[in-house]
């Protein structure tokens, strides 16, 4: 079982051992694409993390803040990974609660324009 530890790893490696991303070479592409900071300077793949760093992280639209509390070498579990880092970026918004989609009377047939236009203006198009 991997145990995390203080030893310097790769930023790639951690961000992949963490679960942020699924794959390695994903990892590895997102730090060259400068989508992975450390302590506030984008870097390479290769650069060493340790213990008391913090890593800025943007994927999927959303920006993580972690400061490194251990370093895994390998791939963990979910339960250990969430020990090695603490997450100082705000929650997400809450997601906006759609209104149901209205349904036509079964038999009534394709919308006429008429009714197409009244739908669009009820949904604010």
């Amino acid at each position: 079982m991997t145990q995390p530890d203080g030893n310097p790893v790769r930023i790639d490696a951690w961000v992949w051992a963490v679960r942020l991303f699924k794959t390695r070479s994903e990892a590895a592409d997102a730090v060259r694409a400068g989508h992975v900071k450390l302590n506030g300077v984008a870097t390479k793949p290769a650069q060493q993390v340790v213990p008391g760093d913090r890593v800025r992280v943007w994927k999927d639209h959303r920006e993580h803040d972690l400061e490194v509390l251990a370093t895994l070498r390998k791939r963990a579990g979910a339960p250990i990974a969430r020990t090695c880092y603490i997450d100082h970026a705000p929650p997400p918004p809450p997601k906006e609660i759609l209104a149901s989609i209205p349904q036509r009377d079964r038999g009534t047939g394709r919308p006429t324009k008429k009714d197409r236009r009244e739908m669009d203006r009820l949904r604010g198009l």
